[in-house]
């Protein structure tokens, strides 16, 4: 093999560097220019007995070819899912159902993988002819270097990265057929893996589930097609906005925290309202006490 294994974790900083400093026409992923496949098992630390699934698992379908990763990921989906479904069982013995479910959905969301496809560099070695793909890594590497584990659906993640990690863990699966193998080979490669002490709940989730405890009406109002805007409002009061050209549930998810960061300003509202409501009703109530009182009498 040609090249020395990378250590990791990778300095995402670096990582960016990295990116920005590529020039757009390096960009252009040919055949001719692709590094060797034989770097991608030193990165695993596995040996490929069948180097046809290598190749497969790096073959994006936009590069016109008889094949594409799709069905590898397709298996390394399910395997993926059945390995945390695994792990998560016995570490966490008393953990009911629902958050077991959750912290496996946190760990192998896309942009948990395509972290992991970006950290240890797998994108270099796609075969694609995708040339938007190369400005959404470069977009994805500067965001994440804000987010230390995870951006909790602040920003957007190629989904090709993490399909690619997806198929990666397909071929290894096919090629040796050990679920314990494939562990072994990955549990290192998809470090940091979140714990239920460091997963966190989507921002639209907290404050669904915010409003729904203290009685409180939630409703978005979606500009996204004509400015990229999504506006949140509570009670019929403007609380908080998100903006995000990509995709418009990372705009809502945006809007969701900026109500989330402003709650002190309109629970604090809210409780005074509903404070100077039981005041107003305070005198009628005491008066009816009165009343009742003067009915007993003889």
């Amino acid at each position: 093999m040609g090249a020395e294994p990378q250590e990791t974790p990778i300095d995402m900083n670096e990582v960016k560097q990295s990116l920005l400093e590529t020039e757009p026409s390096t960009l252009v992923t040919e055949s001719i220019s692709l590094p060797s496949l034989d770097e991608v098992e030193e990165i695993i630390d596995y040996k490929f007995k069948n180097k046809d699934l290598l190749e497969e698992a790096f073959t994006h379908s936009s590069f016109m070819c008889s094949f594409s990763y799709e069905r590898l990921e397709y298996v390394g989906d399910a395997v993926l899912n059945l390995l945390f479904s695994r792990e998560h069982y016995f570490l966490y013995p008393d953990m009911a159902p629902g958050k077991l479910t959750r912290l496996r959905a946190a760990n192998v969301d896309t942009e948990k993988l395509a972290r992991v496809a970006l950290r240890h560099g797998f994108h270099r070695y796609l075969r694609h002819k995708k040339r938007l793909l190369e400005d959404q890594i470069q977009e994805f590497a500067r965001a994440i270097v804000d987010y230390d584990l995870h951006s909790n659906g602040l920003i957007d993640a190629p989904k090709d990265l993490a399909d690619l990690v997806e198929s990666i863990i397909g071929a290894v699966f096919m090629d040796c057929n050990s679920i314990d193998i494939v562990w072994k080979v990955f549990k290192g490669l998809l470090e940091p893996i979140i714990t239920p002490e460091t997963i966190q709940i989507h921002f639209n989730t907290q404050l669904h589930e915010m409003c729904q405890k203290n009685n409180r009406t939630l409703k978005y109002v979606d500009s996204w097609e004509e400015n990229k805007i999504v506006d949140c409002f509570i009670d019929g009061e403007f609380v908080g906005r998100g903006t995000y050209n990509l995709r418009k549930e990372v705009a809502q998810n945006r809007a969701a925290k900026d109500a989330l960061d402003n709650k002190q300003k309109w629970m604090v509202l809210r409780e005074k309202e509903t404070a100077d409501e039981q005041e107003e009703e305070s005198p009628t109530s005491q008066l009816s006490e009165e009343e009742s009182e003067v009915n007993k009498q003889p």
